[in-house]
């Protein structure tokens, strides 16, 4: 039954995949490497064996097998080039040369005399003919976990250089493929010949085979294969040898770029190196053949490194005949960082003239932006990404009302002095504030967050990476050309980039040495996929928005009709929108209570009744699976609470932490619920939908946090910056200070407000 299952599933994939994909070029981006349905993977020396080159890595090539079965089973066809038959066969000689040795001795002497003994040099061919049947019979054990069959293919360069044995050799791999076999195959090491002087890439369609790396391209390139993995001890292929200070692992290998590469020493074993691997990958591209040089060796990767590759996630070195006309992100990264610098260092008048300009070219330039806009909005499919979409002359307007007031901010922001002290005679020491360095900011099918976004970047002296959805790729695009025409105003226009919808969102978080901060502004599925995916970078953000609404038992019915309607009906979809409105247990039964629920009913407002509540109740509303739900639609959760107390400890136990809000004339319930409730925003008689940093009066935001550690709430231009620490001395030393120093501490607070520099104590 597994054999048809697996058949069916071959078929199934060739009917779906299709066997026909031209074969006459490679893929041109990571993504297209999911299509890949002929697989070859190439295990190196250095994959295979252990670090002390005496057996095999088996916890590796478990791992490895794995990852390869999962592909088969998805009906794709896999082959896998191996080394390892050296290795495991000095492993197996080593231990019947000792155990042959201490038998002699034992009888020749009585007794073993192990310490003494020398091994004597194993050659290499017959190493592998003692280890070819063992290295095979463990694939074949491997792979038997998976109901996975295999074959041993053993090939030499003559194979290859022989018309018949060439087409045998393909016949062979071939019908192995169709009944769903795995070919393991290998350099028959036992008889090879050594590879002839000078006679490796002689033109196109020569390729001498004189190691693994030359024979899986030209297995690849002779099966017609649509992609190539090599794995070694390396992450892929760098700029210079690994290890070196100006090493930089290349993402993408363009053939033209050969000259911009420096190698380094080969492996610690095998008999390639990483000069090979390109040029055997070079041919294999040549050929229609996609490749990726990638590590098997990391432990952190190497259970997935394989399937990572398939999905068309950055790993390792991806080889392209398609070189783009734009920059990549790293290089746009590099761009922004370098431009961000420049940014920072600008007086802080030159940076308010920038945002002043992009806020005359919103409206000076509107009709641009509206056509472009049309575009996206025509292509929008529903109503409510039409409105996050939208933008109107009246919508521009009040951006560049906002920019402006950033523009003002930004006078008192980056270099302003937080705290003076006088430690010495003469050593003065100032905490001053500092750009953040590298933002990247996320935002999905708002276009309005762009002009925002890099406006408090450019107060804040912040370079800054934007990726928005593809929903609002034309209103994106001309709202970033005018970013950038203002920026050109002082010379820094590469300081904000807009990455290519191309790069997936997990790829950039791996940017961990460039990128400073994560700004995710979006769908809490978005927030949390980047939570998950960004380990190195800090992230700035909330994961949802469960906002709560507490009517306390001396609340104002007017009141109470006004915060509730605008906290869950005035933008539904809003993070800072109402999720679960709490109600005194006093309310129910009234004439209050009977106005909310006949409000709610007329907004349209599907309630879910929490367990409490629907006891109460004579009517049947939906019982709420969740009390942590973010509907983002006219939907709430209600539920019933004994007291103010009561709800702040509902709150805590089931809130995001964003924004909460209690409704009561009672000033005495009020604080005490503002000052108990642990939220980022906590309001008292005042919508929800004031969580806002437009509305703070903070002039935009970069978004809203829920994070402890830095900004808290919406975050604008004060959340970008941090601090550094100056200190200005005469030739002071520690010693100075030392028991039998001349010098004693004074550790004076000075007034903040004083001149950056210049200010000596004259004393």
């Amino acid at each position: 039954w597994s054999v048809k299952g697996k058949i069916f599933t071959q078929i199934v994939c060739t009917l779906t995949c299709g066997q026909g994909r031209a074969h006459s070029s490679s893929f041109a981006h990571r993504s297209e490497l999911r299509q890949a349905k002929r697989i070859v993977v190439k295990l190196g020396s250095a994959v295979v064996t252990r670090g002390d080159e005496c057996g095999l890595a088996l916890g590796r090539l478990a791992s490895i097998v794995e990852q390869v079965a999962m592909l088969q089973n998805q009906g794709r066809e896999m082959m896998i080039v191996t080394s390892g038959a050296v290795a495991f066969g000095k492993q197996r000689l080593r231990h019947e040369i000792l155990l042959s040795q201490s038998v002699r001795q034992a009888l020749h002497s009585g007794h073993s005399q192990l310490n003494d003994m020398s091994l004597p040099v194993l050659e290499a061919r017959a190493c592998a003919a003692a280890g070819q049947s063992g290295l095979m019979a463990l694939y074949e054990a491997m792979f038997t976990q998976y109901s996975t069959c295999t074959a041993q293919v053993l090939v030499t360069n003559l194979d290859f250089h022989d018309d018949q044995k060439r087409q045998n050799l393909n016949s062979t791999l071939r019908e192995l493929l169709h009944m769903n076999i795995v070919p393991i195959i290998n350099t028959n090491d036992a008889v090879v010949p050594p590879p002839e002087p000078n006679s490796d890439l002689q033109g196109v369609n020569v390729i001498s085979i004189k190691d693994n790396d030359s024979l899986a391209a030209r297995l690849a390139v002779e099966m017609k294969a649509d992609l190539l993995i090599a794995l070694s001890d390396v992450e892929g292929l760098y700029n210079s040898p690994p290890g070196t200070d100006d090493a930089k692992l290349i993402d993408i290998f363009y053939p033209g770029d050969q000259q911009s590469i420096t190698y380094g020493t080969k492996s610690r074993v095998g008999i390639g190196g990483m000069e090979a691997k390109v040029k055997a990958a070079l041919w294999a591209l040549h050929g229609g053949t996609s490749v990726v040089i990638a590590n098997g060796t990391n432990p952190k990767v190497t259970g997935h490194v394989i399937t990572d590759i398939v999905e068309g996630k950055k790993v390792g070195t991806f080889f392209s005949e398609f070189k783009p006309a734009g920059p990549s992100v790293e290089e746009q990264t590099e761009m922004a960082r370098r431009s961000g610098r420049a940014l920072a260092s600008l007086h802080p008048d030159q940076r308010s003239e920038i945002i002043c300009h992009l806020a005359d070219l919103l409206t000076e330039r509107k009709e641009e932006i509206l056509a472009a806009n049309k575009m996206d909005m025509d292509l929008a499919v529903s109503a409510a990404m039409l409105k996050r979409l939208s933008l109107s002359p009246a919508k521009l307007n009040s951006l560049a009302v906002g920019l402006r007031q950033i523009a003002t901010a930004a006078q008192d922001s980056v270099g302003r002095v937080l705290r003076r002290t006088r430690v010495a005679h003469n050593l003065e020491l100032e905490q001053i504030t500092v750009p953040i360095g590298l933002l990247l900011v996320i935002f999905e099918a708002r276009p309005d967050c762009l002009p925002q976004v890099s406006t408090l970047a450019i107060a804040s002296g912040n370079a800054l990476l934007l990726k928005g959805g593809k929903e609002a790729a034309n209103t994106n695009h001309v709202l970033h050309q005018l970013t950038q025409e203002a920026l050109s105003m002082h010379g820094v226009k590469e300081a904000v980039q807009m990455v290519s919808t191309r790069e997936e969102v997990e790829d950039l978080c791996r940017l961990d040495k460039m990128i400073d901060l994560i700004v995710p502004r979006g769908s809490s599925q978005l927030v949390r996929d980047i939570q998950r995916a960004a380990k190195g970078i800090p992230v700035l953000g909330h994961s949802e928005g469960i906002c709560h609404v507490y009517v306390d038992s001396e609340a104002s019915i007017d009141k109470v009709i006004k915060i509730v309607r605008d906290s869950k009906c005035d933008y539904p979809a809003a993070c800072n929108a109402m999720e679960t409105l709490l109600i005194h247990r006093d309310i129910l039964r009234t004439p209050m209570f009977d106005q909310i629920i006949d409000m709610l009913r007329t907004e349209r407002v599907k309630i879910h009744a929490g367990p409490r509540f629907a006891s109460y109740l004579t009517f049947s509303p939906s019982e709420a699976k969740s009390m942590r739900t973010e509907y983002g639609e006219l939907e709430c959760c209600m539920e019933v609470v004994d007291s103010m107390q009561e709800a702040v400890e509902h709150i805590h136990k089931y809130g995001s932490f964003h924004t909460d809000v209690i409704i009561t004339e009672n000033e005495d319930t009020a604080e005490k619920f503002l000052q108990q409730l642990d939220s980022a925003c906590v309001f008292w008689n005042a919508s929800s939908r004031f969580a806002d940093g437009y509305r703070f009066g903070l002039g935009a935001e970069v978004g809203i946090s829920t994070a402890r550690i830095h900004a808290r709430g919406p975050v604008g231009l004060e959340g970008l910056l941090t601090t550094k620490w100056v200190l200005r001395g005469d030739g002071h030393t520690v010693a100075d200070f030392s028991e039998h120093g001349t010098m004693k501490y004074l550790h004076e607070n000075l007034p903040a407000g004083q001149p950056l520099a210049g200010q000596r104590d004259s004393n």
